[in-house]
């Protein structure tokens, strides 16, 4: 019989998880840090691979706590970093660029040409979203923009792309 429930915390500067028992009472956890990166003003980016080994790691840790096995997790909840964006290769599950993470405010200037054009409502009424630089969209027209190869990938149907939940999800599938 299934023994726990395990949560992830894929946050902003570390991982961490959590095992709960079949009353919700916490019976172990662990965490890891992992480095952010600033390689321009305004920028924040993490690696894709790191996130996933801190995730993966601390899961390990937290079981041999006390002993559980994969056999005995009935569940794997996770919370995340919102809109931090990963777009990687379906084929290879690697990230074609480091993660870019939700602060970065390297898109800021496409926004605001966005709003120059007048886009604003309608970009609302299609996504119920504001333009800004927090949210995916645009973290992925940059990534198609600037990473070599990126763009013919995805014309070939060759990447995924989301947040770091669905990065894991993939991952752990």
């Amino acid at each position: 019989m299934k023994k726990y429930i395990m949560a992830f915390d894929a946050g902003t500067t570390s991982a961490r998880t959590i095992l709960f028992d079949r009353k919700g009472k916490i019976v172990s956890q662990a965490s890891k840090e992992f480095i952010q990166y600033f390689p321009h003003p305004g920028w924040v980016e993490e690696d894709a691979n790191e996130i996933w080994s801190a995730q993966i790691g601390t899961a390990v840790e937290a079981m041999s706590k006390i002993s559980a096995t994969a056999n005995e997790i009935a569940a794997i909840g996770i919370a995340n970093q919102r809109e931090t964006t990963i777009v990687w290769d379906k084929n290879t599950g690697e990230a074609v660029y480091n993660a870019i993470v939700w602060q970065c405010k390297r898109t800021a200037p496409y926004c605001d040409d966005l709003k120059k054009q007048g886009l604003e409502e309608i970009i609302n009424e299609k996504t119920g979203l504001i333009i800004d630089p927090y949210f995916s969209a645009t973290k992925i027209k940059w990534i198609l923009d600037n990473v070599e190869g990126a763009r013919e990938k995805a014309e070939k149907g060759d990447l995924f792309f989301g947040t770091v939940d669905s990065y894991l999800i993939f991952k752990l599938t």
